[in-house]
């Protein structure tokens, strides 16, 4: 039988892809409700939270929360002037 000399493999690159991805769900929460404060809105916390959730559970579905906050912020019928 012989050892494994040099760990597991994939060891380094496992720990940087899960790194990835609980840090990427905190910097879209967070630039969503900074952005959605600076902004004036008043469900920043809300956009904040769907967008982190989303974004830790289903990758693709966070970018999906991110794409409807964009839309939804550049609606006329919303803006105050």
């Amino acid at each position: 039988m012989v050892p494994l000399q040099f760990g597991l493999p994939g060891g380094p690159e496992l720990l940087l892809l899960g790194l990835l991805l609980l840090v990427v769900p905190f910097v879209l929460a967070y630039w969503v409700y900074t952005d959605a404060e600076r902004r004036g809105e008043d469900d920043a916390a809300f956009w904040a939270l769907a967008v982190g959730a989303l974004t830790y559970l289903t990758f693709f579905g966070g970018l999906l929360a991110v794409v409807v906050y964009r839309w939804q912020r550049d609606d006329p019928d919303r803006r105050t002037v």
